[in-house]
């Protein structure tokens, strides 16, 4: 019997130790357990505030973008804009260069044909002075050749309106200027200082009818009386037919185009 019960409480303080040894086991692995869980925590915490700030950065990094696109658009827009004014800048400068060397190409037209007209008249004051002779009183003034005479070398006195028989040769000489260049017109001017321009026009178209008599076309010949401001005389004006040269000039400068 004694030995039952020392058997029944060896067995018992074995199983006492048992538990205790598996108590003290289970309150070990439960302490590991809750250190574990306290470092997880710790790292789920460290993740989340990590997961917040990755979130604001990118929520950042989402808006900057959204600028940088807005930007981008406006960018665009202005560049698209910019391009529309220079192709329109350029499209208005192309314009004004072509109408500029229509202007340059009209001009020279001009240029040419008042050139032509004044080497025209060079060739009538070299004719006119071999055919009146050095001391004829000849100039030249905006493309006209004048030829003046006082009123005594052609009329005989200052108040008749006959040609003189000693002036004939003089009109025979313009007559001859005149059919040697037929694409100039006559102009003639009776001066008076008086004021009364009767007399002038007179002795004008006395001229002009003796150089009709030698050939002269009338549609050729102009004749006036003007004001001579203190001067009295004949002039000769030979000139372009200007309706002729309006016309080139027109022409030239619609060929110009």
């Amino acid at each position: 019997m004694k030995r039952i019960l020392l058997c029944l409480g060896f067995f018992l303080t074995f199983s006492l130790a048992m538990n205790a040894q598996k108590k003290s086991d289970l309150i070990t692995e439960i302490n590991s357990l809750k250190s574990q869980l306290d470092s997880v925590n710790t790292q789920l915490a460290e993740a989340q505030r990590n997961e917040k700030a990755s979130l604001a950065k990118a929520e950042s990094f989402e808006g900057q973008a959204l600028q940088l696109r807005d930007a981008n658009k406006t960018l665009m827009k202005n560049l698209n804009s910019f391009s529309e004014l220079s192709s329109q800048n350029s499209t208005n400068m192309n314009k004004a260069m072509e109408s500029l060397n229509a202007k340059e190409k009209q001009l020279k037209a001009i240029n040419d044909a008042i050139a032509s007209n004044d080497s025209t008249a060079l060739v009538v004051l070299t004719n006119a002075k071999q055919t009146l002779g050095e001391n004829a009183k000849i100039g030249v003034a905006n493309g006209t050749v004048i030829i003046s005479s006082d009123l005594n070398s052609i009329f005989g006195s200052d108040t008749a309106n006959t040609i003189a028989t000693s002036a004939e040769s003089w009109i025979e000489k313009i007559g001859q200027i005149l059919i040697a260049n037929p694409q100039m017109a006559v102009t003639i001017e009776g001066l008076s200082m008086t004021g009364n321009l009767d007399l002038p026009a007179q002795q004008a178209s006395a001229i002009s009818s003796a150089l009709q008599r030698l050939s002269i076309a009338a549609e050729r010949i102009t004749a006036i009386g003007k004001d001579g401001n203190l001067k009295e005389g004949i002039l000769i004006k030979i000139h372009p037919k200007f309706d002729e040269f309006y016309t080139m000039v027109k022409d030239n400068m619609k060929n110009a185009n």
